[in-house]
């Protein structure tokens, strides 16, 4: 089987290392002998329509703004993810995906709608810190990531959440962090997200590939178990 996955403007939304993401899901996929390649689509690029993982990371107010814009006249992301192909949006790629977000000048304005979730700003302090969450659903171990967001997401009551927060802010309503919708994924977790959490990563991959063989990766591994020992006690 052969995999392409979709890296989205890295250079706008990749202030906190996001793109890393894609390398954790090439290294996983080719560790079980799939054929995977890496788009790079940049601003002024077309997005392709017939990718199987697309990655959206984190960045700033003007960015976010100016992707936003940009997949909106495009369409690709759009499509793809009509027709089920898996997404992975971090942080600013996060709010992007939902139905409304503010924009530079705080003012709302309409996302790509790819998930029932509303972002705004409030007089709440930034949430900047680390991030631990119980996930919803997956049978997925205790999560662990960096925040750092001024925004608030509050989800549609149809909208199951990646998880639970333990500890930090996640989307700032009902202890909820993310998204998980079918085949999408959003969360505030930075770090990168699926360097901190592999088990994350290869249920990423597995919404696009189906089941896979299971992978000893030792070194991934005893990284997200000292993440979740140090900031859980556990």
């Amino acid at each position: 089987m052969s995999l392409t996955i979709v890296r989205l403007y890295h250079d706008l939304l990749g202030t906190y290392g996001d793109q890393g993401n894609a390398e954790i899901l090439m290294h996983r996929a080719k560790a079980r002998n799939l054929d995977v390649q890496l788009v790079e689509v940049t601003p002024g690029m077309a997005v392709p329509r017939s990718g199987d993982i697309y990655l959206l990371g984190g960045g700033e107010d003007g960015p976010q703004s100016a992707a936003l814009e940009m997949l909106k006249q495009d369409g690709g992301l759009q499509y793809a993810a009509a027709g089920g192909a898996t997404v992975l949006a971090i942080c600013a790629g996060f709010q992007i995906i939902g139905e409304s977000l503010p924009d530079s000048s705080g003012n709302a304005v309409a996302g790509l709608g790819l998930v029932d979730a509303h972002t705004i700003y409030d007089a709440s302090p930034r949430s900047v810190g680390e991030l631990v969450i119980q996930p919803s659903r997956g049978g997925l171990p205790m999560l662990t990531g960096f925040e750092n967001h001024q925004g608030l997401t509050r989800l549609g009551e149809d909208m199951p959440p990646l998880g639970l927060v333990q500890s930090g802010v996640g989307n700032g309503f009902s202890k909820q962090e993310g998204v998980w919708h079918g085949n999408i994924f959003g969360t505030y977790m930075h770090g990168p997200a699926l360097a901190r959490n592999p088990e994350l990563a290869d249920a990423v991959l597995q919404c696009a590939a189906g089941p896979m063989r299971p992978f000893n990766d030792p070194l991934a591994d005893a990284f997200a178990k000292e993440r979740r020992q140090t900031l859980t006690g556990n």
